[in-house]
């Protein structure tokens, strides 16, 4: 007999009501969801974060206070026992989502996502992959590393302590390759690439595959190009 899936607990903050009391109700109506809580600034967020322990926070990245960026950071901080934070926005290219997903975000939503999308990005960041879309994600994080290059020095020589096959996979990662079609391009299984992927998280202090594409950008160990056309 299968062992039912372990219910996802979820808390979503936004200072419009109708949005965050929309968004809770459709997250209830999945089986393997609990909203357990709804805040209305970041402030709040956090504090429903620490006492309830959800898995993960779906967050408004402008809000009025603490915002949803600094409300990330306080939640991600802490180490990897905190939840994963996905951030709402009502537009991709946003410099605010940008630096959320620099605090800790593991990854970003469209305000008008559809529901199947929106089920499946929470079941995926709870568990413990990053939200990460190759057409979007990647060309957020590449637009602004260009127009925005900061800390390099010192995430290069974080860089130094990875092998030249963790440095070739981060590149990969950051390309918006998948497990698969890394093990494809350097000819190895995928639980290799898997083993790779977590030590270079690890080396790095990483919680996830969003972090590794924006440190790869900001180390500048890949080269941002302008945003174009997806």
């Amino acid at each position: 007999m299968t062992a039912p899936a372990p219910v996802i607990r979820i808390i979503v903050a936004d200072d419009h009501q109708v949005v965050r009391t929309g968004f809770a109700a459709l997250l209830d109506t999945q089986p393997d969801f609990a909203v357990v809580g709804t805040a209305c600034d970041g402030a709040e967020a956090v504090r429903m974060g620490r006492d309830l322990r959800p898995d993960v926070a779906l967050m408004d990245v402008r809000m009025p206070g603490t915002d949803g960026i600094e409300a990330t950071r306080q939640l991600t901080g802490s180490g990897r026992d905190g939840p994963r934070v996905l951030i709402l926005t009502t537009f991709d290219l946003d410099e605010y989502v940008y630096d959320a997903l620099c605090a800790g975000a593991s990854g970003f939503l469209l305000k008008d996502v559809t529901a199947e999308r929106l089920f499946d990005a929470v079941r995926v960041v709870a568990a413990g992959e990053a939200l990460l879309a190759p057409t979007v994600t990647r060309r957020l994080i590449s637009e602004f590393a260009r127009l925005r290059p900061n800390a390099g020095a010192p995430l290069a020589a974080g860089l130094a302590a990875l092998t030249p096959r963790e440095t070739q996979v981060l590149r990969l990662v950051a390309e918006g390759l998948s497990n698969p079609e890394i093990a494809a391009r350097l000819v190895v299984t995928e639980e290799t690439v898997k083993t790779h992927v977590s030590r270079v998280l690890s080396k790095l202090g990483l919680r996830d595959r969003t972090q590794a594409v924006v440190t790869a950008y900001e180390s500048g160990l890949v080269v941002p190009r302008s945003a174009g056309p997806v």
